[in-house]
């Protein structure tokens, strides 16, 4: 629900060139993904919502607890920032090497709240990009909603490059570098269980389709008019 909230259909970078109120608020740094968070907490202190916080955290401890996951959780959506895929990734790689481990998980809860964020993290990126592991026609579905969004920001002015130029190649990219292995990592934590198989089943379908038809179904947006 938090995600995206308020979102203007440009990516963090543009809002950063624009010199918006907003980039510079958050010293563009995940700016849309602070904001969302931001707006969001803001409504949910509102006085008419004392009992959903209520049901949310009953301590000073707790809401402490609760708001840093929803820090971590929706800032993990950033994925353009070089800096904080390195440290998620490298986090996560010691996480899968240590779960096995009876004493890690032994020694303390803080290293169980350790690994479930880290869990939780993932799960909210790969919500971000869901239509990638699913049906194909979901795939497609989404995939021209955010083309379109794209073309409109660089009709407006708003983009310097024309996304079909490279929708088609920059997909495929994006199935190798970031899909893919999302949909690894959490096959390897189990936390989905069998429905992980048919997740990265999905997406490697999905990009073995792209591959095939996705010149021909990028020429079809520009031939119907964006």
């Amino acid at each position: 629900m938090i995600h995206d909230v308020d979102h203007n259909g440009v990516p963090n970078s543009t809002l950063i060139k624009e010199n918006t109120a907003t980039a510079d608020h958050y010293s563009s740094k995940s700016v849309a993904e602070q904001h969302s968070i931001d707006l969001a907490w803001s409504l949910l202190m509102e006085p008419c919502y004392e009992d959903l916080r209520k049901s949310i955290y009953q301590t000073q401890q707790e809401r402490t607890r609760f708001r840093q996951v929803v820090v971590n959780s929706v800032m993990a959506t950033d994925i353009m920032d070089a800096n904080l895929k390195k440290f998620r990734d490298d986090r996560w790689e010691k996480a899968i090497n240590l779960k096995n481990d009876d004493m890690f998980w032994g020694k303390s809860i803080e290293n169980s709240n350790r690994m479930a964020t880290i869990a939780i993290e993932h799960i909210i990126q790969a919500s971000d990009i869901s239509h990638t592991c699913q049906h194909w026609q979901v795939y497609l579905k989404f995939n021209e909603r955010l083309f379109r969004e794209m073309y409109q920001a660089y009709k407006d002015g708003r983009a310097e490059r024309d996304p079909s130029e490279f929708w088609y190649k920059g997909e495929l990219d994006f199935f190798d570098s970031y899909v893919i292995p999302l949909a690894t990592k959490l096959k390897e934590s189990g936390v989905f269980g069998v429905s992980s198989d048919e997740y990265l089943n999905y997406a490697k379908s999905n990009r073995m389709e792209w591959a095939l038809k996705g010149q021909h179904i990028l020429k079809g947006y520009m031939e119907t008019g964006v």
